[in-house]
């Protein structure tokens, strides 16, 4: 391995520890904020999710999530007894279930809402606009070029 190589892989660790933490960092205070308006980040993503996307069956806010059903069906339970949820058939399958947010669920939600992006614009005020939109582009890169590549050596049979 040259200089330049081992020199171009401790600047991996150090931006993979960057990464890392920022990303650790601002999750801890987007969880103590949400834990201040009395949910928990499992329940908050789930309101989000019904209150972004609208109703949707359990098994799509399980898949989309990666939370078990039952996990899922017992937050459920619970919002539905707070009145902010409720079940409703799924038009053109009466096997299915979709989860809405109720009336007074949504007014919650958006209540809270606005608080919560004014947490995450806080948490990122620290960039410019101008930084904020190379990060994106550089974490995309980033993204897309890992999903690229395995998805290649997919197709070629892991080889």
């Amino acid at each position: 391995m040259t200089e330049h190589d081992a020199e171009g892989k401790a600047l991996d660790l150090r931006l993979m520890r960057v990464i890392s933490k920022s990303v650790e960092v601002l999750y801890a205070s987007l969880e103590d904020a949400i834990k201040s308006y009395g949910l928990s980040m499992e329940t908050f993503r789930i309101l989000e999710f019904l209150y972004s996307k609208g109703a949707h069956t359990i098994q799509k806010i399980s898949e989309t999530f990666s939370i078990p059903n039952g996990s899922i069906t017992y937050v459920v339970d619970k919002l539905e007894k707070k009145g902010l949820v409720e079940r409703l058939p799924c038009p053109g399958d009466r096997r299915k279930i979709n989860v809405a947010l109720t009336g007074e669920g949504r007014r919650y939600f958006d209540n809270i809402f606005p608080q919560h992006v004014q947490t995450i614009s806080d948490n990122l005020s620290f960039a410019s606009d101008e930084e904020k939109l190379e990060l994106i582009k550089v974490l995309k890169k980033i993204g897309y070029g890992i999903k690229n590549r395995e998805g290649n050596a997919n197709h070629d049979g892991g080889n």
